[in-house]
């Protein structure tokens, strides 16, 4: 089952196209990762979701079916910076949280401070939390209710290091607790360790969505080298399970599928054919290399 589906969500403001044209799925159970530079269309796309903003043209439908207000109650959501009162205590401040949303009982807030490691710090102001400190208190705000869904916008933005890994541990310990998760994000590294689904946004278009290994999947090159590099390169044209080959400097740079590159078969198939190597190694695209391919085509 699908929790969200859009179907041909335009947005401009102005001249600039937002986004255009987008569908996509979220399946129940996901951690659905929204990955983009900045300007991609990332927050406008989940304050339409979350009827922050109301799209230009398209239509989407929660678990099924046009938005609600009791859907709504099933939706937990982070966008942007945390709106807190700096002088109040985090359980006054997730009190008032509950008395606008509507969403959950008294008991919630006990329980949404002790998910997101608080609940000691309780009575403290908001002011004397640390940026990280904040970031779980409005995901503990996001709780309330315990919603189906959670919809968080660029959840580890300006963290440390250390509040980065907090965040990312307790996104999964919250999607091992049965939450959907939708998250938009900037960073490569933050999708690929946390998100089982990726959407790559780029202008307001969608240009790939899917499992995040099949979307981000980098492959396994080889790199191999000899005396005469222009015939080893007509050779191994037709090599089983080659998916390109290119020449760069002294080197022919052979690609394989993740996991298929064999090394050993390839020095023995060119020994075979009369080429003896004078280089061959192993080198993995890396990650990053393949984010860029898609964003910069």
């Amino acid at each position: 089952m699908d929790v969200l589906e859009l179907t041909n969500i335009t947005k401009s403001y102005g001249k600039v196209k937002a986004l255009n044209g987008i569908s996509l799925a979220v399946p129940e159970g996901a951690i659905f990762g929204i990955l983009g530079p900045n300007g991609s269309g990332k927050t406008t796309l989940l304050s339409i979701i979350l009827d922050v903003l109301s799209a230009d043209n398209g239509q989407y439908k929660w678990f099924g079916q046009k938005g609600s207000k009791e859907q709504r109650k099933q939706i937990g959501s982070l966008l942007e910076t945390p709106n807190f009162y700096h002088y109040l205590s985090a359980v006054s401040n997730l009190k008032i949280t509950q008395s606008i949303s509507g969403r959950g009982m008294v008991a919630d807030i006990e329980n949404a401070l002790k998910t997101v490691d608080l609940f000691d710090r309780r009575n403290s102001r908001f002011s004397s939390f640390s940026l990280g400190m904040k970031q779980r208190l409005a995901i503990a705000a996001a709780l309330l209710g315990d919603p189906r869904v959670l919809v968080l916008d660029e959840p580890t933005n300006g963290l440390d290091p250390v509040g980065i890994a907090e965040i990312r541990d307790l996104i999964k310990n919250l999607h091992k607790r049965g939450h959907t998760i939708i998250m938009a994000s900037h960073l490569l590294d933050e999708v690929e360790k946390i998100c089982t689904h990726v959407t790559i946004l780029k202008t307001g278009n969608i240009i790939a969505t899917g499992e995040v290994d099949e979307v981000l999947s980098d492959e396994d090159t080889i790199e191999l080298g000899s005396a005469d590099n222009p015939a080893l390169f007509r050779l191994l044209q037709d090599y089983p399970g080659l998916l390109h080959c290119k020449t760069e400097g002294k080197l022919l740079l052979l690609g394989f599928e993740k996991g298929k590159a064999d090394a050993a078969a390839i020095n023995n198939f060119c020994f075979k054919n009369g080429y003896v190597l004078q280089h061959l190694a192993i080198k993995k695209k890396r990650l990053e290399t393949r984010f860029f391919e898609l964003t910069n085509n």
